[in-house]
């Protein structure tokens, strides 16, 4: 599944976020039970964007972004702020499915979403101009928010079938040398390609909605966020299977362990494969994670 091309800035919202702008942008998300708002004012062009968690906070609640009263609410205070007239408005509302494992939260979160974000945009006597909610599957969104098109893609759940199609993976190393490298080793075994590359976490988390890739292969030192903060990250926001790929995961180390804790599904120590010297070793260890990793099925993680 590719994503729509666009020349616009794109921005990716994480369960909990929200964006308001003024601007041309793509804005996207991917959706289980929660649920995202599309806002949009056709005098001035604002628009915004959220991806809540919950309907509703109780009374000690502070993280706007994460619940649906208090995200819709605050955004709507944002707008009208420049333009209170409430027929310059319409929205449009996505997700809110019925999905068990590791895009959803559970059985009935999503129908209470829903019913919440409808509620508050009948309080404000906003139109909702189009739905796509409910149903047992995630969804892909995708925001253009220079004319309100919102493209909304679902996402299968079956099995996937690896003798049909290549397994993708994306590649994150702070190294293009290595990135380079690894992708000759991939993209020179017959059954896998390379669908992305990042150097830093921000850039992988872009890559992961736009490619989907069915496994990550993810070094440990990179700027910005290091690679076991953005594990934890993707198992509790986008699990997919992640093979770490670092210096510092030596056999058996606490790093490794680690890595295997925060749901790794594999673990290497890059130097062991001596890719400066040869690629033999790492189509003899490397190529083998990626197979077995790809037929994983990882769930959804909470770190208390």
């Amino acid at each position: 599944m590719t994503e729509p091309y666009t020349s616009l800035e794109r921005v990716f919202l994480l369960p909990g976020e929200y964006h308001i702008t003024k601007k041309s942008k793509q804005l996207a998300t991917l959706l289980g039970s929660c649920v995202a708002v599309c806002l949009y004012n056709d005098k001035n062009k604002n628009a915004a964007m959220n991806h809540f968690i919950r309907d509703k906070a109780s009374a000690n609640d502070k993280l706007i972004g994460r619940f649906g009263d208090l995200s819709i609410r605050h955004i709507l205070k944002v707008l009208m702020s420049v333009d209170s007239n409430c027929k310059n408005y319409k929205a449009k509302i996505y997700g809110g499915g019925a999905v068990v494992g590791h895009l959803g939260l559970g059985v009935g979160i999503g129908k209470q979403n829903i019913a919440m974000a409808e509620m508050i945009l009948a309080e404000n006597k906003i139109p909702i101009v189009e739905r796509d909610v409910g149903g047992t599957q995630g969804r892909k969104i995708y925001f253009d928010t220079s004319n309100f098109n919102v493209e909304s893609r679902l996402i299968g759940e079956e099995r996937k079938d690896f003798s049909k199609r290549n397994i993708r993976v994306l590649i994150v190393d702070d190294s293009a040398i290595v990135r380079k490298i690894l992708r000759k080793i991939i993209e020179t075994t017959e059954g896998i390609e390379v669908v992305g590359e990042a150097g830093d976490a921000f850039e992988a988390r872009d890559l992961m909605i736009s490619t989907d890739p069915d496994v990550i292969s993810l070094d440990i030192i990179m700027p910005k966020l290091d690679g076991l903060k953005f594990l934890e990250k993707i198992m509790v926001h986008y699990p997919k299977p992640v093979i770490i790929v670092s210096t510092i995961a030596k056999s058996k180390s606490d790093i490794a362990r680690k890595a295997e804790k925060l749901g790794a599904v594999g673990v290497v120590d890059k130097d062991s494969l001596e890719i400066y010297k040869g690629l033999e070793r790492a189509y003899r260890e490397y190529i083998p994670m990626i197979r077995t990793a790809a037929n994983r099925i990882v769930e959804k993680k909470v770190f208390l």
